[in-house]
């Protein structure tokens, strides 16, 4: 087996164990919250045997270990169980919301870089400047600010205020533009902080300086020589970012009714739906494991000095 394959088969071991754990923990967390679930899911004027049929189709009337042996051979036969709040199989309703997440992290993670690399790039180039000033202070105010706050003062400016834009719902392709900036704000201030970071260190090595004595423009230097350079740590972060933007978009999504899967995630957990909202934390941590391996493997092809074996 050649470095890469034994590389990559190292890392989906890892990636197993990782949801292994993620299963177990989050098993064993919705089973210690207080109050009983079948009640809240039968409602308060439901009857004892009512109670009790939904407590058996749970599988609340077994031991614990019991019910952990058949949660996780489930799960290696990829079954998440059925909701018990609209008695339709986990796997379904996932798919049925993962879209919805899926479209709002990748435009808000586009958005991100569209505006954070070009402002951390900036604020490089003209350190100690007044747009070094404005760009640090545009990501003090990025990384600061709530999600669910600005969310609010977006809807309020441009959905009841000026009528441009819808407040919630997914309704068309203008419903995903409050959303998406919201969700990307903290990405932006972040990206931005990175690619500033980077590329100043770059910026002082010799070859810059070398490319900038033998007359390349400065435009150049910037983008061909520097930026190139300074691009392994900002992968990383926009790595990291996506992952958190999928699997952070609840508050987001809960803001504007955005039908993906933390507002899902956020119902189940009120139902106390134990089969939704384990298959929902697994597939979440799934995702950002399968994102932190593509960004790993992306390194060989952006740094030419890592080998992976």
């Amino acid at each position: 087996m050649s470095g890469f394959l034994g590389y990559l088969l190292q890392r989906l071991i890892g990636v197993m164990v990782t949801i292994l754990f993620v299963a177990i923990t989050i098993f064993l967390m919705v089973r210690i919250l207080p109050g009983d679930p079948a009640r809240v899911i039968a409602g308060v004027l439901a009857s004892d045997q009512d109670v009790a049929r939904i407590r058996t189709q749970l599988g609340l009337d077994q031991p614990l270990w019991t019910q952990a042996g058949i949660f996780l051979d489930d799960l290696a036969h990829g079954n998440l169980g059925i909701s018990a709040r609209t008695s339709d199989p986990v796997t379904q309703e996932i798919l049925a919301r993962l879209p919805y997440t899926a479209l709002l992290a990748v435009v808000s993670l586009a958005v991100a870089i569209a505006v954070g690399l070009p402002l951390g790039a900036l604020a490089a180039a003209r350190a100690g400047s007044l747009a070094d000033l404005a760009v640090s202070a545009l990501v003090l105010f990025g990384i600061s600010m709530p999600v669910y706050w600005l969310g609010l003062m977006l809807i309020i400016l441009f959905s009841i205020q000026l009528r441009w834009l819808p407040a919630a719902g997914a309704s068309g392709p203008l419903s995903i533009i409050l959303p998406a900036f919201t969700l990307a704000a903290f990405s932006v201030a972040f990206i931005a902080r990175i690619t500033r970071s980077s590329m100043l260190e770059v910026l002082r090595q010799d070859y810059v300086r070398t490319a900038r004595a033998k007359g390349t423009p400065a435009r150049g230097v910037l983008w061909r020589h520097a930026l190139r350079n300074a691009l392994p740590p900002i992968v990383t972060i926009i790595g990291l970012q996506f992952g958190e933007l999928l699997g952070g978009a609840i508050l987001t999504e809960t803001v504007f009714g955005w039908p993906g899967m933390g507002r899902l995630l956020v119902d189940s957990i009120f139902s106390r739906d134990y089969p939704m909202v384990q298959g929902l934390v697994i597939v979440f941590a799934l995702m950002f494991a399968l994102v932190n391996l593509a960004v790993d493997l992306l390194y060989e092809r952006i740094d030419p000095r890592v080998r992976y074996g």
